[in-house]
């Protein structure tokens, strides 16, 4: 299968491209400039220049590929527009996409979040069977408002479009994780000398190592029905102290409680306050029985306890 990828130079990415080669397939990778070229040719995969803005480039190199993943976002927009801009940008790329394989029955797979079915009233692990609640507002829409997105793909499958939505965790991990979540809170740590978790923490996360993450890609290219979610998360539910203590048993630091009467003052968490506090446990069930996808990488703890994530000196 000839695939078009984009995001090939995230952290993701190289994963998915290396993934996608390895199991036989041709892969076409988006380049904007002379270094994502280097880096996807050094992956084995064909460059393919142009940008996210050139929606007609976009059609036709969806086009000219048996199916596509798109993992790529418009991470320009975030100082002026905030991930509401980025999401508004998105829905565009995802109709040139629908265009370019209505009727055709290829596949297209979009990440998605794991908490694009809502976390306030559900009770339970989220499931592939919960559908996404319509976008949220900036308080809530750093999980939220992308879901505009994940709803004009899943739309997509009645236009003969095989599209789905890979709903990451708000923990991706790996080796090579330099500016996700857990990076922000270790080197929040770092700053403060304590890590801190919010109030008694029994809220739950889930988490997914990326070579994992990259296996579900391709299955749910591969095999994929239709207009459905998918989610990739190994870890389905660890408590947010937890991670804490993990971390700070690694920098030699206490873990400390912050109180919810503080948590949104200005302090500690600054940004993330809103985040911390999220009960985003998911079920994997219905992914592994359909695809056959079994994570095999570290999980979250264990990858914490390998060391990568605290590099000596």
């Amino acid at each position: 299968m000839h695939v078009f990828v984009t995001g090939g130079t995230g952290h993701s990415g190289p994963y998915i491209i290396s993934e996608l080669i390895a199991a036989g397939h041709e892969v076409s990778a988006l380049a904007r400039s002379d270094a994502a070229a280097a880096a996807v040719s050094a992956l084995g995969a064909k460059v393919r220049r142009g940008s996210l803005e050139d929606l007609d480039g976009l059609k036709m190199a969806a086009a000219d590929s048996d199916g596509v993943i798109h993992v790529a976002h418009r991470q320009d927009l975030l100082p002026t527009g905030g991930i509401a801009a980025v999401a508004a940008a998105e829905v565009p790329i995802m109709l040139a996409y629908g265009e370019a394989l209505a009727g055709t029955g290829k596949p297209l797979v979009v990440s998605g979040s794991i908490g694009s079915p809502g976390w306030e009233n559900l009770g339970r692990p989220a499931t592939e069977e919960d559908p996404t609640l319509p976008g949220g507002d900036e308080y809530k829409g750093t999980l939220r408002v992308r879901n505009v997105v994940e709803t004009t793909v899943i739309g997509l499958a009645e236009r003969g479009v095989r599209s789905s939505i890979v709903r990451i965790p708000p923990i991706m991990h790996s080796t090579t994780d330099n500016a996700g979540f857990l990076p922000l809170l270790i080197g929040l740590a770092k700053e403060k000398g304590v890590i801190g978790y919010p109030g008694d923490s029994a809220n739950l996360w889930s988490a997914v190592h990326v070579r994992d993450l990259a296996s579900l890609f391709r299955l749910a290219l591969e095999k994929g029905p239709a207009g459905k979610y998918w989610h990739a998360v190994g870890d389905e539910g660890i408590s947010f102290r937890e991670i804490a203590e993990a971390i700070g048993s690694r920098l030699g630091l206490p873990a400390v409680s912050i109180p919810a009467d503080v948590l949104m003052l200005p302090g500690y968490f600054g940004f993330l306050a809103n985040l911390v506090t999220l009960d985003l446990p998911a079920s994997n069930l219905i992914t592994r029985q359909t695809l056959g996808w079994e994570p095999a990488q570290p999980s979250l703890l264990a990858d914490l306890d390998n060391g990568h994530y605290f590099p000596a000196g």
